[in-house]
């Protein structure tokens, strides 16, 4: 899942990245990237609420994470590694604050006991692993480049495991009629995100101290 799959964008990763965001093609499929990964939140985010499926509000983290991933990625050249480290603080911390958000919704979703739909959960879910099948598609011809190529496509591989999770908890709720399923995989999800924005934060952090020590290129 995404939570994990912060892009070194450090010294190495800005000249081995080169060759890869200089591809018109490949900086196209991005953007791209990143309008679906953008328009999948705000679809998951609100079918999660209407809903009331802590599973697809924690789906929704992942896609969010995304979108921040393919914007670093797109950025890499254009930035210098002091404002990428910013950059990668602000997600990390946005990672939190919706991984944080997510456990309280999991806690009052066990005190309420109420569970969620489950066709809408299963719906949303099908197009999350479809979008995210079609992303993987694009992106399967750059699997082999440098790091942060094979970095994106296989975090966008990798995504497509939390969307069956959340279909798999959609059938739970249906067949047992609890919230327990939905409130599992969110539970699972969310300690990923909060663990993959303490990471991501760690990161950055160690980035700008580095970056403070020595004098950085300018972005071009």
């Amino acid at each position: 899942m995404s939570t994990h799959c912060h892009h070194d964008h450090g010294a190495n990763g800005h000249q081995h990245g080169a060759p890869a965001t200089a591809d018109p093609r490949y900086r196209r499929i991005l953007w791209i990237a990143l309008v679906v990964n953008a328009a999948m939140f705000v679809v998951e985010l609100g079918a999660g609420t209407r809903s009331g499926s802590a599973s697809l509000l924690a789906d929704a983290i992942d896609f969010l994470g995304d979108a921040a991933n393919y914007g670093l990625s797109l950025w890499v050249l254009a930035m210098a590694l002091t404002w990428r480290a910013r950059a990668a603080l602000v997600k990390g911390a946005s990672m939190l604050a919706f991984g944080v958000f997510v456990i309280g919704r999991v806690a009052w979703g066990a005190w309420q006991g109420t569970p969620p739909e489950p066709f809408t959960m299963g719906g949303v879910g099908l197009l999350a692993l479809a979008a995210n099948l079609g992303v993987a598609a694009l992106l399967y011809a750059y699997r082999e480049g440098d790091a942060n190529m094979r970095g994106v496509w296989l975090c966008t591989r990798n995504d497509a495991l939390g969307n069956l999770a959340v279909m798999g908890a959609a059938l739970g709720v249906l067949g047992t009629g609890t919230a327990w399923p939905d409130l599992a995989v969110a539970a699972v999800m969310a300690g990923l995100a909060i663990s993959g924005g303490l990471s991501v934060i760690s990161q950055a952090r160690h980035e700008l101290a580095g970056s403070a020590a020595q004098p950085q290129p300018q972005g071009h």
